[in-house]
């Protein structure tokens, strides 16, 4: 834990890492992105056929799929990240704000990943989503000390463009090196997840540094 600043950080990073490279060491990815995914239309289950039975329920699936990556490259691409921006995102919000916050933008990168295709059947895998919420939060709380403005354009907004469009532009390059957000590690890049998990970050990033003040 010394390598780390903040233990949230830490805890969530080692975790997925050792439960993501077991399942790819395993060789077990392709059960448990197909029973620990999250796939969209278990939502509604509509054309689920009854008689499969998953081993995990789908309202737990946006927090389990951030457990599952496709490959070595897909765990450190992301957790590149998530070690970068968490860090600094921690020490604003706190441990539990930035836990609260990655679970958040979990579910808001599910219903972002549901509302670009309620019919899939595809699992999405990965903590890329939930990765936003918290690169969207380090964008809003660190922006305006990290960029210029352009023009009429303040310093904090074009900070927060670049490093959304870094972030989804790193995405779109795993998905054509073939480290994409479905199982098998081959499927496309679940930009909806993004979007939902990056506008969760810029929502949830005041009110949470709000009450990790107040509560202290």
């Amino acid at each position: 834990m010394q390598f780390f600043e903040t233990r949230a950080t830490a805890i969530i990073t080692i975790v997925t890492v050792i439960v993501s490279g077991f399942l790819v060491l395993s060789g077990s990815l392709g059960y448990w992105a197909v029973n620990a995914g999250f796939i969209p239309l278990r939502m509604t289950d509509l054309g689920i056929p009854s008689e499969h039975m998953f081993v995990v329920p789908s309202w737990a699936t946006p927090l389990t799929a951030t457990l599952i990556h496709g490959g070595w490259a897909h765990i450190a691409l992301n957790l590149v990240m998530l070690v970068y921006c968490g860090q600094f995102v921690e020490k604003a919000l706190g441990t539990v704000g930035l836990v609260v916050l990655y679970v958040l933008g979990a579910y808001a990168a599910a219903a972002g990943h549901w509302a670009f295709g309620p019919d899939s059947t595809a699992p999405m895998i990965g903590a890329s989503g939930a990765i936003s919420a918290v690169v969207g939060a380090y964008a809003l709380l660190y922006g305006e000390r990290r960029a210029q403005a352009i023009g009429p354009v303040p310093a904090g907004v074009v900070h927060v463009v670049w490093l959304a469009a870094a972030w989804i532009g790193i995405q779109l390059l795993m998905g054509l090196a073939g480290f994409g957000a479905s199982v098998g590690a081959s499927g496309p890049i679940a930009i909806g997840a993004h979007i939902g998990g990056f506008l969760a970050g810029l929502l949830l990033a005041r009110p949470l540094l709000l009450w990790h003040y107040r509560a202290a």
